[in-house]
């Protein structure tokens, strides 16, 4: 439900501020005097299409924001959630920012959001049904909407829903697999192939950089033996190396010491460094003792080292992506061996939801065809009401191909004329009769969904009155009182027939000020009310006789209807 709506820089709207209530709200005004304006911003936030032109002279935005309410448990609570939107107590701010240049901005909860996500919130927030959404009705998805509402279909639509998309997930794998399998069966021969030679490689993390560092030392061997037995000569096996040194200044030390004890502390220093020097040369005695040239060695290690490289050129930079390429190789050959496996477990998949969705598909159609009899009948009746009592309407319901909602195909077929057969509302109705057509369907659809539990909904009627007049109009406002028994209505309407209906009464009014227009919302007590009707019944000039007659017709809108 709409508690409150502000709109701000908007055509010739300056600022107002409009608060709401339960029940019939009814705006009217003399033509032109910006009702309409009023809908059409609730409709940007709706998700309507944004344009730089609807802002006001001189500003540089326009913007548009409400209040719903939205109780605890509302689907449209689980919408907000998935979309990462927490809504505080039971309230929801929706706004829309429209700049000069025609871009836009959207906010729920004060939090940015796309205009998709408005559109989606819509349904559940509310409808609005004015003279450019009359087109609506000539959609068929728009007239399968109204008769599964009227039906009560949703848990079989979900199902429905749910079990052709599976079906069409298996069957696109299907055809997936169909393709991949023909061309993995050509590419077979290749993988085998590839995965032969890598596996007859044997090949090792690293291996490549041990080869190498191992190929160094043979290549270079005269150049490593010649320097290492330089080197151990230096440290230990010449007559001047560095051990013999150290021994040497390590027994004078030692004779020092004797003489003055505080040396004895240089001498314990130069034991570990004797003892280092020792190992190492130790260490390159026994390098020197393995080191020997191996031209046969070196010729296996070249050999290796092409096949490596050759590998690597083929199928990947390092030993180790050659050795993912194989495992790849070996899960597509897997793949290939297994296909026809998954193959049957796909088909057998496919046929049960096949099964599944077409019983679930028919039970939807005999529920469909249940309800589209019983809505001819009550649609009729709705229509002889308002002033069409030689209507005749029909759903037509033929086969259509599967889809999400079914497989049925809907269109709403109506006669306004004796003898006339029925034909596409589109091609016979007039746009009055399609005012009165869509209040007639919202009436049944309401009516027939009372008992359900749930938010109130806000249905916006722009001009419903379009093309009737005196007693028909007085019905149509009978009727927008009982739908608005259910759902909160907001009603722009030119008739004082339907505005004594009003639960609020709010006059909508263009005054000119500092040289602009600017328009004006009121709600209005009982005795304004009263005169606003009397200047609906009379003109520009209220005279006593038209007051009299608006407190008339305002007791008589509250008797029951004869």
């Amino acid at each position: 439900m709409l508690f409150e709506l502000i709109v701000e820089n908007y055509a010739v709207i300056d600022r107002v501020r409009v608060r709401f209530h339960k029940g019939l709200n009814i705006l009217t005004g003399e033509t032109g005097s910006g009702k309409s304006i009023v809908v059409d911003s609730l409709g940007l936030l709706f998700g309507g299409r944004a344009s730089g032109d609807v802002v006001r002279t001189g500003a540089d935005r326009a913007r548009i924001s409400a209040i719903f309410e939205v109780p605890r448990g509302a689907e449209i609570r689980t919408l907000l959630e998935s979309a990462g939107i927490s809504v505080e107590e039971d309230e929801l701010l929706l706004e829309r920012e429209i700049l000069s240049t025609g871009k836009s901005r959207a906010f729920a909860a004060s939090r940015p959001v796309t205009v998709a996500l408005l559109r989606d919130l819509a349904p559940l927030l509310g409808d609005i049904h004015g003279q450019h959404e009359q087109q609506l009705l000539f959609s068929p998805e728009a007239q399968r909407g109204i008769l599964d509402a009227f039906a009560q279909t949703d848990g079989l639509l979900a199902q429905t829903e749910r079990l052709y998309r599976d079906w069409r997930q298996c069957t696109a794998e299907l055809e997936g697999l169909a393709r991949r399998e023909q061309e993995q069966l050509r590419l077979a021969d290749l993988w085998s192939f590839q995965r032969k030679e890598v596996e007859s490689a044997a090949l090792k993390p690293g291996e490549d950089a041990s080869l190498e560092n191992e190929r160094r030392i043979l290549q270079n061997f005269v150049r490593l033996a010649e320097s290492a037995q330089a080197t151990y000569g230096a440290l230990y096996d010449d007559p001047n190396s560095a051990v013999a040194q150290l021994r040497g200044a390590m027994r004078r030390l030692q004779d020092l010491a004797r003489i003055d004890e505080s040396l004895a502390g240089l001498l314990e220093q130069l034991k570990p460094a004797a003892i280092t020097v020792e190992e190492a040369s130790y260490a390159l005695r026994d390098y020197l003792g393995k080191l020997e040239a191996d031209p046969g060695r070196l010729e296996e290690i070249e050999s290796r080292l092409a096949t490596l490289d050759k590998l690597k050129r083929k199928y990947g930079a390092t030993i180790e992506e050659v050795l993912a390429f194989l495992e790849d190789i070996r899960q597509k050959m897997t793949a290939v061996e297994t296909a026809g496996e998954r193959r049957e477990e796909l088909e057998k998949q496919r046929v049960t939801l096949a099964a599944g969705y077409e019983a679930a598909a028919g039970q939807l159609s005999s529920r469909r065809r249940e309800a589209a009899r019983i809505l001819e009948k009550r649609l009729e009746g709705e229509l002889a009401s308002l002033a069409m009592d030689k209507a005749v309407f029909r759903v037509d319901m033929k086969p259509a191909e599967w889809g999400v909602a079914g497989c049925d195909s809907i269109c709403f077929l109506v006669s306004t004329n004796p003898g006339e057969e029925p034909r596409p509302i589109e091609k016979v109705a007039s746009g009055g009769e399609i005012s009165r057509l869509a209040l007639a369907l919202k009436t049944c659809v309401a009516a027939n969904g009372s008992r359900r539990k749930g938010p109130l909904r806000t249905l916006v009627f722009d001009e419903v009155d379009s093309g009737i007049g005196g007693a028909t109009a007085e019905t149509v406002g009978r009727r927008l009182k009982q739908l608005a028994s259910s759902n909160q209505v907001l009603c722009v309407t030119h008739q004082p027939q339907i505005a004594i209906f009003a639960d609020h009464h709010y006059r909508v009014e263009k005054r000119e000020s500092q040289g602009r227009a600017a328009v004006e919302i009121e709600e209005l007590d009982s005795p304004e009310r009263t005169r606003e009707i009397g200047r609906m019944l009379s003109g520009q000039r209220l005279t006593p006789e038209a007051l009299k007659h608006a407190e008339q017709l305002i007791r008589l809108s509250n008797s029951p209807q004869n």
